[in-house]
């Protein structure tokens, strides 16, 4: 990993990657009070046809160096990514301001499909696996995820800015080696 100090003008130390993945290891939440301004906002940013930006809000799990999401396939950002891949995840949280640039990719392992519902059913969210083992189903989800079933996406960052929102402060960009 390559990491670049964006706040050297400063005289600010590059943030650690390290502080920071082991907070996005601890499950963030959107519940009021756990972080942000008052909780904490996880954004997706995909790419409409044409080329303009299409952003929503989301749930997010970070887990093994990648975030992971669902949405309808027919949704707009379910199209967007079945076209083009790219996308930016960004949240708030009350110690920094994140951005992870990277593609996201559709999940098409029933394990590793049934292992991420069950990690967004003990954080809360009563998801399980569909009938075809490829999706998730629930009471509810998000209203932009549109209707069920609801696709899981991995993340893969290739790179990722921070900016610190407590003192000392400091920016810092790490770009990912690529598989």
């Amino acid at each position: 990993m390559e990491t670049k100090n964006l706040a050297d003008l400063y005289d600010l130390p590059p943030l650690e990657w390290g502080p920071i993945e082991a907070r996005l290891n601890d499950a963030l939440t959107m519940a009021p009070g756990t972080g942000g301004p008052d909780r904490h906002s996880a954004w997706l940013a995909t790419i409409n046809a044409d080329g303009s930006p299409h952003v929503t809000g989301l749930g997010a799990l970070w887990v093994d160096d990648a975030f992971w999401f669902v949405t309808g396939e027919r949704s707009r950002k379910g199209r967007n990514l079945a076209r083009d891949p790219r996308c930016t995840m960004s949240l708030a949280t009350h110690d920094y301001d994140l951005v992870v640039e990277g593609s996201a990719e559709r999940v098409i392992d029933p394990p590793v499909v049934e292992d991420m519902a069950a990690r967004w059913a003990d954080g809360g969210w009563p998801a399980s696996v569909d009938e075809s083992g490829l999706a998730l189903t629930a009471e509810y989800s998000a209203p932009s995820a549109g209707p069920p079933p609801w696709v899981v996406y991995r993340l893969t960052p290739h790179q990722a800015h921070a900016v610190s929102t407590i003192e000392p402060g400091g920016a810092t960009r790490w770009t990912f080696a690529e598989d």
